[in-house]
């Protein structure tokens, strides 16, 4: 346990001293962060802007205008985002949850597991999007985990195998980290900076990667070229 917190601990001073601070969650506010959260699924943050801009540019970004708009309108202001008609019918059932247990505030006052239980149950919610709103929107010490997490974490030869659950890999971060909302919030945003510019899917940086050092995927790529 101790050895996994000094490599964790490693993992995240290589980064910061590399990338710096990355100030996320990009939003003004948690309903922005919220939003964007549920449309960031699956497209790139770029479409994301575009579509909360619409949002804001009809004077819509506020909860009570979101919850009276019909889902066939949001569709087609958030269409930059992509498969926007279902992006639009989560966001609704969202905003209808938010509403109908007393707002933000509410939401914001619960605990990390009911809070989660209650993301969880929306349709089109699942673990990862959950988590980027306790963490990002509410505060909550939570582990976000994507597929960026999973790939720099198995060449690194830490996790063996693509089998393990979210739960698992969460598990993992939250056992062997102090549960800091801070640091989660850049452990996860640096991880996704490495593997937007160097741990990439497909022809990594390995050479100007800060965590070559400590790469078992480097290491045997240095022996077979």
């Amino acid at each position: 346990m101790k050895k996994m917190r000094e490599i964790l601990e490693k993992v995240f001073s290589l980064l910061y001293s590399r990338f710096g601070p990355q100030h996320w969650w990009p939003g003004d506010g948690e309903l922005e962060i919220i939003v964007g959260a549920v449309l960031t699924q699956n497209t790139s943050w770029r479409n994301v802007e575009r579509a909360i801009w619409n949002l804001k540019e009809a004077g819509l970004l506020d909860l009570d205008s979101l919850h009276k708009i019909s889902v066939e309108e949001l569709a087609k202001l958030i269409r930059p985002s992509g498969f926007y008609r279902i992006k639009a019918a989560r966001l609704k059932e969202l905003i209808k949850a938010l509403v109908d247990s007393g707002g933000i505030e509410r939401f914001k006052r619960m605990g990390i597991q009911e809070l989660r239980g209650r993301l969880l149950e929306i349709d089109g919610i699942g673990p990862e999007t959950a988590d980027s709103i306790a963490l990002y929107a509410f505060g909550k010490p939570i582990f976000v985990v994507d597929a960026y997490t999973r790939r720099i974490f198995s060449r690194l030869g830490i996790f063996e195998g693509s089998d393990l659950s979210y739960q698992e890999v969460q598990r993992f971060f939250m056992e062997n980290l102090d549960h800091d909302v801070m640091k989660f919030n850049e452990y996860h945003a640096l991880l996704v900076r490495l593997g937007k510019t160097h741990c990439t899917k497909r022809d990594p940086d390995c050479p100007g990667c800060p965590l070559k050092a400590i790469c078992s995927f480097f290491k045997e790529r240095s022996l077979c070229d």
